[in-house]
């Protein structure tokens, strides 16, 4: 039987399909995406459609497509320029999650795509002597990942220092040769989007996209610790109360004046530059802009906490009082604080959350499995004064990988929670109770692309996607050999002037 797929080892956003005659996919035309692409209806169908009951199905499905087109025949650029604000979270997405708004499910497909990137990205060879940095350079992020016509121009690498209650987010080398870091690793990026783009999203955009870890699910074990209050890492909040898990607010702050990439931590990194972005838009050029904060299990609690840090600072607040609006996207995220977090990140802030999880995925419900919001009213005032008290932020959409005709049974449950496969369901996703249809054309391979997810008569291979011979290239002398990189980023020379500004420089000791 032929190949189903065509695969591309640098994902776009929504890669083209092939199909043989004999696929059970539907042969609908399919594009490559971009804002003005209106998205398209994808199904799985069975190859004996010659019965009645095949025939009354397959005009159930042409009145469906229908009625989807009518309802999107406006330009999704157009709408989305209009929109965004309703896309993230004005209303708390009233009315957009069920059924399912089509432009929003575009929109979280494209921010995860940005999540994903990070593990794309990532150098996690044991092999590599850049073992925990970036594989590309960061003016070809984007083009490196196939992900050029997104739009965004990358304008700062982020780095985290090991933490020894997160032991397995630090990723090393076995080489004792250290070419650019033994303390730092490769955590996420900051981009922001072009001026062609920014006319179709309605305002600029900055984008603060976190890296999970790469050790499956181990880290679940590591949460361990008691909730902090974020005061002592000298986030300025009014209300002592006001706590998160250890490990997260430690890998957010660590810092190592010794080390070239994290002797700023990671909170620094993104203050300092989301202040300056905001200021040169903002203030200079008077655009509208926002902050989108998106991340993967970890990466999402890091999204979290940074976006909640960069309202309490006041780093959103351009010097002529014009404030950028910050969004949450996050992907099975565990919980970050406790019930008073909750409400200064809702209620006082104003900030919006969005979390898509799969409902059979174990780390949304971790740390505060005993005591959380789910819990009885009474249970949980007597546990919001325990140091294990848990609560998650915002809204939360709900997806189930049994839904997916797409998906096989396991038990691995590295692949419930696996980013791509989240992805994949909210293509299929229109809705509770509704059928499930890919709606963008996003081809189903990549979730084989780091697992083994899909079923087997779809005849992709499991864990498929590496770099061409692993990265290793032929040296003038025919040796296979790994090359030498680009000297990496480490940190603009503006830094901690941006730190001054935000007054943190007192917190900074190099």
């Amino acid at each position: 039987m032929a190949s189903l797929y065509s695969i591309d080892l640098s994902p776009p956003l929504f890669p083209s399909l092939s199909f043989s005659r004999k696929s059970f996919l539907s042969s609908l035309p399919l594009k490559t995406h971009n804002l003005s692409t209106k998205p398209t209806l994808l199904r799985c169908t069975s190859n004996k459609n010659t019965s009645l009951s095949s025939n009354v199905d397959q005009l159930q499905e042409e009145e469906e497509e229908e009625e989807f087109n009518r309802t999107n025949d406006q330009d999704p650029g157009e709408r989305l320029a209009k929109k965004w604000r309703e896309i993230h979270g004005q209303d708390d997405w009233a009315g957009l999650l069920d059924p399912m708004d089509p432009l929003l499910r575009s929109e979280l497909i494209r921010y995860g795509e940005f999540a994903q990137a990070c593990y794309d990205a990532f150098d996690y060879d044991l092999f590599s002597r850049y073992c925990g940095s970036c594989k590309y350079n960061r003016q070809h992020f984007f083009e490196r990942l196939g992900m050029a016509s997104f739009g965004y121009e990358v304008t700062r690498y982020l780095y985290a220092t090991s933490n020894f209650k997160i032991p397995k987010f630090f990723t090393q080398s076995i080489s004792d040769e250290q070419v650019w870091s033994e303390r730092a690793n490769w955590i996420g990026y900051i981009a922001v989007s072009n001026d062609a783009l920014t006319a179709q999203l309605g305002r600029r955009d900055i984008v603060v996209a976190w890296r999970g870890t790469v050790t499956r699910l181990e880290w679940i074990a590591d949460f361990k610790d008691y909730l902090r209050p974020v005061t002592e890492e000298g986030i300025p909040c009014p209300d002592p109360w006001v706590k998160v898990e250890s490990g997260f607010i430690d890998l957010y702050t660590d810092k190592d004046p010794t080390c070239q990439f994290c002797k700023y931590s990671a909170r620094e990194q993104v203050l300092t530059k989301v202040r300056k972005l905001v200021e040169i838009y903002s203030d200079e050029r008077g655009e509208e802009v926002s902050v989108t904060m998106t991340g993967h299990s970890l990466g999402s609690a890091l999204a979290k906490l940074s976006a909640y840090d960069l309202a309490e600072t006041g780093a959103i607040m351009a010097p002529k009082g014009k404030k950028a609006w910050v969004t949450v996207f996050s992907f099975s995220g565990p919980c970050v604080g406790n019930g008073r977090f909750k409400e200064r990140f809702e209620q006082v802030l104003g900030l919006k959350a969005l979390r898509v999880v799969n409902v059979h995925d174990p780390v949304p419900k971790v740390p505060g499995m005993f005591v959380n919001e789910h819990r009885y009213e009474i249970v949980r005032k007597w546990g919001d004064g325990l140091p294990w008290s848990y609560h998650h932020v915002g809204v939360e959409l709900a997806l189930n990988h049994k839904r997916s005709p797409f998906l096989k049974e396991t038990s691995d449950q590295s692949c419930f929670h696996n980013l791509e496969a989240h992805l994949h369901l909210l293509d299929g996703y229109h809705g509770r109770g509704e059928r499930f249809i890919l709606a963008t054309g996003r081809d189903p391979a990549l979730v084989n692309k780091a697992s083994d997810f899909l079923k087997a008569h779809h005849l992709v291979p499991p864990f498929w996607r590496q770099d061409q011979n692993k990265g290793m290239t032929r040296s003038p002398d025919r040796r296979w050999m790994q090359p030498e990189r680009e000297k990496l980023d480490d940190h603009p020379h503006d830094t901690h002037h941006y730190l001054d500004r935000l007054g943190l420089v007192e917190n900074h000791k190099s």
